[in-house]
Parts: structure tokens; C-alpha cells; sequence
């Protein structure tokens, strides 16, 4: 089987500007909707916008929950799609996959606008194949109004904007990005090129 992303498709999604990275990357993927869709593929984005509770109920209403949480393949969370690995988000009071045992929070600091809207720099990006080729502090691209609280156990780059939170995590073969590769220029670019040739 050839290497192919699937795109878990499940109607939260911005997946127009993530296939649009991934076609000027030259990057085999598919749209992912059944279990069948799910098992011709060696590796698979979630990806998602707007209500974390909505979002999960979309992605419940798909039947892939029990296979996207019993897979040892990688599996890439992007804003939305990240929060929905975690246990919980105040967004909605809502129960999430669970997957990475932390919770999702609302940006409630003084001084700041909600949502956190545009260029911010990730630091202490750790030795992840993820981020391989990129310095260990670089710029994304950031929309969202809540975020994932940091856990020194699973964060693997953290950004400050309010408090630190967050802005990638990994658990095993489980990695969420708060930030929008495809939106985020050479380096997103660069983070989805990696992450098609992950072996875990």
C-alpha cells in the first residue's frame, strides 16, 4: 500500500486549505468517512474548526472513535482536532475522545482579544520527527479561542499568549498541533511533509 493520509472527514473540518498544503506538497491522501475509508490508509488527520462539543458529536456520529483510539498508526490533530484527543473542554462543558489526558480551556486573561488570531512563535519544539529540520523556536499560524493546558508529560511546544499553553502535543502515536500548518507558510508545510513520512 502506498503511503496515504487520510483525512478523517466528518463535517467540522477546514479541509479545503489542508488539502490545498497537501496538494502543493505532492502528498497522497483520501477523504475518510467509513471504516473501510479508514483501513486503506497508513496514517490520518483530524483535522477541525469552531465548537469542540459540536465537533465531537459529528465525529461520534461517524462510528470511527473506536477505531481512531485502538490504532498504533500516526495520527495528526490540527486546532480543533487537537482538543478533541483531550479528556474535556469548557467549550460546552463537553467530554471529549480522551486520548491525551489533559483538559481544554477558555482564554479568560485580561488584556489580551479572543480568539488568538494570527503569527505567534512555538518554543522548546522537542526532538519529535514531527519537527524535523525546524529550529527549536519558529512562527505558526494561530486561530482559537480556547487552548490546552500545559503538561510538561505531553507537551512537545508550548507558545504564551495569556498564560503558556500548549501548542502541540504528543501521546505515543498521538500528535495535536493548536496551530494551522497549512496556513503557516514553510514551516507548516514543512510539519505536514514530516508527518507524511513518520513511521509512528
Amino acid at each position: 500500500m502506498s503511503n496515504t493520509i487520510g483525512i478523517i472527514d466528518y463535517g467540522a473540518g477546514n479541509i479545503f486549505s489542508l488539502t490545498c498544503a497537501l496538494d502543493r506538497q505532492h502528498l497522497s491522501y483520501r477523504m475518510v468517512k467509513t471504516e473501510d475509508d479508514f483501513h486503506n490508509c497508513d496514517r490520518y488527520i483530524i483535522p477541525g474548526v469552531g465548537h469542540a462539543g459540536a465537533a465531537m458529536k459529528k465525529l461520534e456520529q461517524t462510528g470511527l472513535i473506536h477505531l481512531i483510539r485502538d490504532t498504533k498508526k500516526p495520527i495528526l490533530g490540527i486546532c480543533v482536532g487537537m482538543q478533541l484527543l483531550t479528556d474535556f473542554s469548557e467549550e460546552g462543558n463537553s467530554k471529549l475522545m480522551g486520548i491525551v489526558p489533559v483538559n481544554t480551556k477558555l482564554f479568560t486573561f485580561k488584556d489580551i482579544k479572543v480568539p488568538h488570531i494570527g503569527w505567534n512563535t512555538v518554543t522548546g519544539l522537542k526532538d519529535d520527527l514531527l519537527f524535523k529540520g525546524l529550529p527549536a523556536d519558529c512562527h505558526f499560524y494561530f486561530v482559537h479561542s480556547y487552548f490546552i493546558e500545559f503538561n510538561l508529560n505531553f507537551t512537545t511546544g508550548s507558545t504564551l499568549y495569556g498564560t503558556v499553553f500548549s501548542a502541540s502535543v504528543r501521546k505515543e502515536n498521538f500528535r495535536g498541533l493548536q496551530f494551522h500548518p497549512e496556513k503557516s507558510g514553510e514551516n507548516g508545510e514543512r510539519v505536514l511533509n514530516n508527518f507524511y513520512h513518520l513511521i509512528n
